[in-house]
């Protein structure tokens, strides 16, 4: 008699072992506790052998059914279904192994000797955004240079063209690993040069960084014809070296004198993550002197028309334009290419400069507790930074 739904779901352990048949060598079985799962019984060569087919309710009444009958047609075959089964699993497990997300991962591995650690971060960071999503549960021979192409375009779509090639490259890398290693046989990647968009120009900002011509700049600040707001915004930002919106944007509640930090939050920050600017003596002085003038507002810099906001992004540049210093002489991004330049070539060290610059990009997890990396190196360059810059400033002058 065949089996039910009714029956295979109401039937429960009775502390014995049950076997239920279904007919065809299928049946039911139920371990003393209860659990149920399903097993053919059938002849191979002449042998009593045993198919355990799976589990109930994973598999349901009707599926154990299907699978009995696929049993029936490999042992017409003269195929023995465990045997099947088994070679099944293998390969299963093979395309685990040979999947381009496990050889994406045991390849950045093997860079260990050459990375750093928050290079090989960032570069799975792109490729867990861009490309495991779609390509990495796929085994990476079975992969086709039109399906890399249509992640590539998605992400071209999406304005990131220059992380494309970027990830175009990589996975380039990858692929030729994987034939090093004997899971592919191409590199699918190499046919899709020039499939997708240039990458745009580098745009470079205009800056001062000869030492001597910095100087003349820092004096010219001083002694702009400007309003005292603009002016101290002008001295500081050479100093402080951070994006014009930033320092335009900057409250007083985000800055310690006493401490001389400056802490200015994610949501404000291209990063998306805390930054904390070390501030000089020379900087804290300037602060000091402007407390006096805008301390009772929000805003370091408020709005000279109207106090509740903060000052335009556009106004430091408008004002180093109005002293003569053309867009081709410098921008307010040019404070930031000069300190990069000029602390480059004294021999700081680069992750103190990059951290400074906030350029860095990290984990999100580890950045909330890595905002303050590298601050006491970074307080010592950033005091030796203003000291230079009065240095300059003091020779120019003479």
């Amino acid at each position: 008699m065949k089996l039910t739904n009714t029956f295979v779901e109401r039937k429960q352990g009775n502390g014995k072992v049950q076997k239920h048949s279904d007919g065809g060598g299928l049946f039911l079985y139920i371990t003393p506790e209860g659990k149920k799962s399903w097993r053919l019984a059938y002849r191979y060569l002449g042998k009593q052998k045993l198919l355990v087919i799976g589990p109930f309710p994973a598999i349901t009444l009707k599926e154990a059914r299907e699978r009995r009958e696929a049993a029936k047609k490999l042992l017409v075959d003269n195929i023995d279904p465990s045997t099947a089964k088994q070679e099944a699993k293998s390969t299963a497990t093979e395309a685990v192994k040979n999947s381009f997300e496990a050889v994406t991962r045991e390849w950045a591995e093997k860079q260990s000797g050459k990375w750093t650690a928050k290079t090989k971060e960032r570069v799975l960071a792109r490729l867990e955004q861009y490309i495991l999503p779609s390509l990495g549960k796929r085994p990476i021979k079975s992969i086709t240079a039109p399906e890399l192409l249509a992640v590539l375009r998605k992400m071209e779509n999406q304005g990131v063209v220059t992380s494309a090639h970027i990830v175009r490259g990589e996975c380039g890398r990858i692929f030729r690993y994987a034939i090093a290693t004997g899971r592919a046989e191409r590199d699918v990647a190499a046919d899709l040069r020039g499939a997708i968009s240039s990458m745009p120009a580098v745009q470079h900002f205009a800056a001062i960084t000869e030492p001597k011509a910095v100087g003349k700049l820092l004096n010219d600040l001083d002694n702009s014809s400007c309003t005292f707001v603009m002016r101290c915004a002008l001295r500081l930002a050479p100093m402080l070296f951070v994006r014009a919106g930033e320092l335009t944007g900057a409250e007083w509640s985000e800055i310690d004198l006493d401490a001389a930090e400056w802490r200015i939050p994610a949501f404000k920050m291209k990063m998306r993550q805390m930054h904390v600017v070390p501030l000089s003596r020379q900087a804290v002085e300037i602060l000091r002197e402007l407390h006096a003038v805008t301390g009772h507002s929000k805003y370091v810099f408020p709005n000279r028309y109207n106090p509740e906001k903060p000052m335009l992004n556009s106004s430091p540049v408008l004002a180093l334009r109005n002293m003569g210093y053309g867009k081709d002489q410098m921008t307010m991004h040019g404070f930031r290419a000069m300190a990069s330049t000029i602390l480059h070539e004294q021999g700081y060290n680069r992750d103190w400069i990059e951290r400074q610059l906030a350029h860095a990009e990290r984990n999100g997890v580890r950045a909330s507790y890595n905002h303050a990396e590298y601050l006491p190196e970074r307080r010592k360059m950033m005091q030796a930074w203003s000291d230079y810059l009065y240095k300059l400033k003091k020779t120019a002058a003479a």
